[in-house]
């Protein structure tokens, strides 16, 4: 199985923005914000209009004669249609703040009868990207506020166009749920992929574990924790709205919202479990580098064992004694066959080195690396 080598997580946003000392609700854009887009999808149970306007003096034409209205705001790079957006609606000051600052965690707030949601939406290309999805929502209205171009809300987008399901007969609490959804149901085919990246680093380890394959370990290891990070927070959110029976929730869209607590367990399930299989990677690992240096100590061995003998053999010759004091200083120094003399004594005593070794069964490394050999 190919696959790319992991580069890391990238949270966008990450950080304030706003000058210490700076007034509540101060509104600075992050460096190299998207300019803003805003597109609104209206809708009933008949009938919907969608449109992308410049101006948020146009959402006159919408507000009061649709039954919902999505306003969508992809770009968080002009602060003065963004404050325009939050006197429409009446989203607080620090909610805006909130919103243009991206980073915060996934958390819900009760502003009156209006919520501020705040969740993340996830990418995996190269890399794992994230980005920041704020809502505010009221009767009759949602507003989501998207950092640039990661966008998962499209099958409820769709939903709406074709008329499926209950989306159009129902209200602006419906809609908030399928946003939820929708985002939830994203990060199921991201896991899945990391599924796959966890089982191919398992069999790269196995096969050849080398420094590279366990830098990529620990950048699933950060990936995970990034996820980890936007949908904690977010099961707790959705646990929140189920159970506040003041918001403008119907019972309908509480039962829905229910699955969705469902969707984000699971989520949180998968990413606890695929972080302890990313440490276990690494026990595999250190298992495999002990085991390698295991069979590289015991070949070694092995060879140092096949050269004692025959140095042993070359060190006694080698002292080179005369034979004309004693007889029994080294005769064979002199001898006509002296030289193949030693060199059979060294070769019979290396292959009963040799015959030793494979009668204990101590010879199976050599056979193990080349049958493992690529």
């Amino acid at each position: 199985m190919s696959r790319k080598r992991r580069r890391g997580s990238v949270i966008k946003g990450h950080g304030s923005h706003v000058p210490p000392g700076s007034a509540p609700g101060t509104l600075i854009p992050v460096p190299g914000s998207v300019a803003v887009k805003i597109d609104v999808l209206a809708y009933g149970p008949g009938d919907f209009l969608q449109k992308e306007i410049a101006e948020v003096s146009e959402l006159s034409d919408f507000i009061g004669k649709w039954p919902v209205v999505w306003v969508n705001v992809e770009g968080l790079g002009c602060p003065e249609k963004i404050q325009a957006l939050g006197d429409l609606f009446k989203i607080h000051h620090l909610a805006l703040e909130d919103i243009i600052n991206v980073h915060e965690r996934a958390k819900i707030e009760r502003h009156g009868d209006d919520l501020f949601l705040v969740m993340h939406m996830v990418e995996l290309g190269e890399r794992l990207e994230t980005e920041q999805l704020s809502m505010f929502t009221g009767k009759g209205f949602v507003v989501t506020f998207q950092e640039g171009p990661i966008d998962t809300l499209n099958p409820a987008r769709e939903r709406i166009r074709r008329g499926q399901g209950h989306i159009r007969q129902l209200g602006a609490d419906y809609l908030v749920y399928s946003i939820i959804d929708a985002v939830l149901d994203s990060y199921f085919p991201i896991l899945e992929d990391y599924g796959e990246i966890l089982d191919a680093l398992e069999d790269d380890i196995i096969e050849n574990p080398t420094s590279a394959v366990v830098a990529d370990v620990h950048a699933v290891k950060r990936d995970l924790l990034v996820l980890r990070r936007a949908v904690w927070p977010l099961r707790e959110s959705i646990n929140s709205l189920i159970r506040d029976t003041e918001t403008i929730f119907s019972e309908e869209t509480r039962i829905h919202l229910r699955d969705c607590y469902d969707h984000a367990v699971r989520i949180i399930d998968f990413i606890e479990t695929y972080r302890e299989l990313a440490a276990d990677l690494m026990d595999i690992y250190l298992s495999s580098l002990s085991n390698r240096m295991n069979e590289v100590m015991k070949l070694l061995t092995i060879i140092t064992t096949l050269f004692v003998p025959p140095t042993l053999v070359a060190g006694i010759y080698g002292m080179n004694f005369n034979t004309e004091i004693s007889k029994w200083n080294m005769p064979e120094l002199n001898w006509f066959f002296g030289y193949p003399f030693a060199l059979a004594l060294m070769l019979a005593m290396t292959l009963g080195v040799v015959g030793l070794l494979w009668y204990k069964g101590w010879l199976d490394v050599l056979n193990t690396r080349i049958n493992n050999r690529p």
